[in-house]
């Protein structure tokens, strides 16, 4: 494939799962997929089966979907125990900017100087000369750990009514592949002392960011009894829960992602 890209957030939407993800791109409208599909430039081989996804096929769509879960497992998963660490950490320091000096040091603060602050004006590398008028939109601020590109705007200019997206990098460091199940014995032992092992799973899961059915299933206990231990975890400060749609979603603290590490924080 040549050109640019197929857009998948458009496809599969900002949601926190990939059972999610993948779900809203099976369900796609018909009329979606043709647009996103028709302005790729494929190699004359590859044509059938861009058809085939643009016409809603569902073969072709469960073969994509596949394809989507094949490439998460090896390029995202192993990395993002690490990666989500990162972006609680950024997203603390966000947060106590615009505490400090409002969204205005925030701004200021975004990427400089790929992405200056000019009121009421944002300016950022895009590949053509283009002005994106918010009209009461906003703006989304989103850290990345996969992007290639230090600064990007995504946008849909058929789409008015969401608002556009600035990516920044949240690394500071290079990512490792580990995940959660291969932290330090010691520090898992010392979790478990000081929760329970139950309840020290959950904070693993929470790491990873997880809504209240994926906790029941990686812990293997009933939906009530993972929303009890996410209560606990959320009334101690080790993770925060949110709405997003139907969902509720669980993302660990600094608080708990340092418990986490360290497996004594509570004991010190």
């Amino acid at each position: 494939m040549r050109g640019p890209g197929l857009d998948l957030l458009a496809l599969m939407g900002d949601v926190a799962s990939l059972d999610h993800a993948v779900d809203n791109l099976l369900h796609a409208p018909v009329s979606r997929l043709r647009r996103e599909v028709e302005g790729l430039d494929f190699h004359p081989r590859h044509l059938p089966w861009a058809r085939r996804v643009s016409e809603g096929d569902r073969d072709a769509l469960r073969e994509l979907a596949e394809a989507v879960r094949a490439c998460h497992r090896l390029t995202v998963e192993p990395y993002w125990h690490r990666g989500r660490s990162e972006l609680v950490g950024l997203a603390t320091r966000c947060a106590n900017l615009v505490l400090e000096g409002g969204v205005d040091l925030l701004l200021r603060s975004v990427c400089a100087p790929l992405v200056r602050w000019r009121p009421p004006v944002l300016e950022a590398p895009y590949p053509r000369r283009v002005e994106v008028r918010l009209r009461g939109r906003g703006l989304i601020i989103t850290p990345t750990v996969f992007s290639k590109l230090p600064v990007s705007l995504l946008w849909d200019p058929l789409d008015t009514t969401q608002p556009p997206r600035l990516t920044v990098p949240a690394l500071r460091r290079p990512l490792t592949g580990t995940g959660p199940g291969e932290v330090e014995d010691s520090t898992v032992r010392n979790l478990e002392s000081l929760l329970g092992r139950t309840r020290a799973a959950a904070l693993q899961v929470a790491a990873e960011g997880c809504t209240t059915t994926e906790l029941a299933r990686r812990l293997n206990v009933t939906a009530a009894a993972a929303s009890q231990h996410a209560t606990v975890l959320r009334n101690t400060d080790l993770i925060t829960t949110s709405r997003r749609g139907g969902s509720v979603l669980h993302f660990i603290t600094p608080l708990g992602l340092a418990l986490l590490r360290t497996g004594t924080l509570m004991q010190e």
